[in-house]
């Protein structure tokens, strides 16, 4: 299989990635240095990264935002600022610690994951690859835990469609974990995230969405990060 795509599969960097190292001649497979875009290899092969490759990968930053409403993940729409816009010295948590902040660390940080422009909570940005993938894959084994404010009647029925029965654009939803939390809010742990799934799984089911907020990613807690605030993930953190 192709180089690339194997190491972005052992989480050793995106594919994107994976060119430019083997671009630069910082790939090693069973010991031999690769530098030629498309080389095969077996699927069981030892692949080693050049020193130069591993301290770049430590110098990339992943930041933790508590994106407000009206703020959109990845791309500007009109009238709407991107989440990015907010990641300034001044919004900076004062509580968080952390390196201190260059413009450096905006250059390539872009959201792993969605949080749409009408909800509220924890969003991560990443100049990491590895980070990136590991969030956002087809396979993602990572949870996303949401507390889901709504409007309506749920039967016993419609909560066990929420946790596994439902499907969106003709392709059935991985198992989920929704219960109630108090009268009038749900919780729901998810380990996909198609655009507004919540919001149409609860409209399948005959639910309105008052208010959405993302309260973890994986190990990671929102925990007390103010709105609109964030921070860099910590050295001890891991999703």
């Amino acid at each position: 299989m192709r180089l690339s795509k194997l190491m972005a599969e052992r989480g050793l960097c995106s594919r994107r990635e994976a060119d430019l190292y083997i671009e630069r001649g910082l790939v090693f497979v069973d010991g031999q240095r690769i530098a030629r875009l498309g080389t095969r290899v077996h699927p069981d092969c030892r692949i080693e990264l050049a020193q130069a490759a591993r301290q770049a990968q430590q110098r990339r930053v992943t930041v933790l935002l508590h994106k407000p409403i009206g703020y959109v993940s990845g791309q500007p729409e009109p009238g709407y600022q991107p989440a990015v816009t907010l990641i300034r010295p001044d919004t900076r948590w004062r509580d968080a610690g952390g390196p201190a902040f260059t413009p450096g660390h905006l250059k390539g940080l872009a959201p792993a994951g969605r949080l749409d422009i009408d909800s509220t909570g924890l969003l991560v940005l990443t100049q990491d690859g590895r980070i990136a993938r590991r969030l956002i894959g087809d396979d993602s084994p990572i949870e996303k835990e949401y507390r889901v404010r709504v409007q309506g009647t749920l039967s016993a029925s419609g909560l066990a469609l929420l946790n596994h029965g439902l499907e969106l654009d003709g392709r059935q939803l991985r198992p989920a974990r929704v219960d109630w939390q108090n009268a009038d809010q749900l919780r729901f742990v998810l380990k996909e995230g198609r655009k507004r799934q919540i919001r149409r799984m609860c409209e399948l089911v005959g639910l309105q969405v008052l208010a959405l907020k993302r309260v973890r990613i994986g190990r990671v807690p929102l925990g007390d990060l103010p709105l609109g605030q964030w921070r860099y993930l910590r050295e001890d953190e891991a999703f």
